[in-house]
């Protein structure tokens, strides 16, 4: 029961955030600003919507649902389900995020310098682990795009080369808030 109920926290919670992640999908769909509708709907004394993302990361609560669901299968319909919404929310923040990109190419006529804000796994911390902000720029980097990368609470990376938030910020033509470090709110 204990452990069960470790594993029960960190599904509840990946259960809600796919909630929130998933309506952002909807609102960029119909055209609604998930921001306002949220804040709407959270007037209501017994929702709490949380903030959607770009995904789920950490060592807990992208890993732990997966315990439950590899120990039955066809009963935890729901908990599957939102660990893959929150799986699949990187894939589409990078469609999203390339379709940025050839806007600017095709208006501008020149590949834009695009600035990765943040790559740890949720704000003001170091913890890149299961990280859905790094899996993005990486796969940005990948794809062959000049992308500059800001982490203010790391100072050095094995694979990408880590910039100053302020130089990106200069230097990027668009600019990816992936994780809201306190650094980042007054911009």
């Amino acid at each position: 029961t204990a452990e069960m109920s470790k594993l029960t926290e960190n599904a509840c919670r990946d259960v809600n955030i796919a909630f929130a992640n998933e309506l952002s999908i909807l609102c960029e769909k119909f055209g609604i600003d998930v921001w306002e509708l949220i804040n709407l709907a959270n007037r209501h004394p017994r929702i709490n919507i949380l903030k959607p993302g770009s995904g789920v990361g950490g060592h807990c609560i992208a890993i732990d649902p997966w315990f439950i669901v590899s120990q039955a299968k066809e009963e935890a319909v729901i908990i599957r389900t939102a660990r893959e919404t929150n799986d699949n929310k990187p894939k589409w923040v990078v469609e999203k995020i390339i379709q940025t990109i050839n806007e600017f190419k095709k208006k501008n006529n020149r590949e834009p310098v695009v600035g990765c804000m943040g790559i740890a796994f949720k704000p003001n911390i170091d913890d890149l682990r299961e990280s859905p902000s790094l899996d993005i720029t990486q796969d940005l980097i990948q794809k062959g795009y000049n992308i500059l990368v800001a982490e203010p609470n790391i100072t050095s990376h094995n694979s990408i080369e880590i910039t100053n938030y302020n130089e990106a910020i200069e230097k990027a033509d668009i600019l990816l808030f992936l994780v809201a470090h306190k650094e980042f709110k007054s911009i």
